[in-house]
């Protein structure tokens, strides 16, 4: 374990797995994560870039054709800017504002007053959608609607 400090003259317990003794985790530094023979030329290191680059931008186009077809689309576009993001700071960038609001946006859903909400939305929603059935099906009967003759 390393020790690190919020505030000047106050330890923390670092693991080496990047987590505090609280639970929390260290932010990691901004920059290429590329290995150090890597940097050390330029020109392998731009190229490197390019290829981490490409190889994002074909995931996260994989991503976008799954949005209105079948599969995990949302899941591939972040897995794309996670590659983005061993490269490029604007891709951590990206991926540290998403990961902070999809944070908050979890500790709101388990806040008692809007999971009530949410419930009671839910609920209306099926009474809703329980009345329109029922009525389609006692004016109509089980016929699916392309076999309704004109009358």
């Amino acid at each position: 374990m390393n020790t690190g400090s919020d505030k000047p003259g106050e330890a923390v317990a670092v693991a080496s797995d990047g987590t505090k003794a609280d639970g929390a985790q260290e932010e990691r530094g901004l920059g290429s994560r590329a290995p150090a023979f890597i940097k050390a030329s330029r020109a392998l290191h731009v190229s490197w870039q390019v290829g981490v680059f490409i190889v994002g931008l074909a995931v996260v186009g994989a991503g976008i054709v799954m949005l209105p077809l079948p599969g995990p689309g949302w899941v591939v576009i972040f897995g794309g800017m996670a590659i983005w993001a061993t490269e490029f700071v604007w891709a951590q960038l990206v991926l540290r504002w998403t990961k902070r609001k999809v944070t908050e946006a979890a500790q709101r859903a388990l806040d008692p007053k809007v999971r009530r909400r949410n419930i009671i939305i839910t609920s209306i929603g099926l009474v809703i959608v329980t009345a329109l059935v029922g009525f389609y099906l006692w004016k109509f009967g089980v016929v699916m609607p392309w076999k309704i003759k004109d009358q």
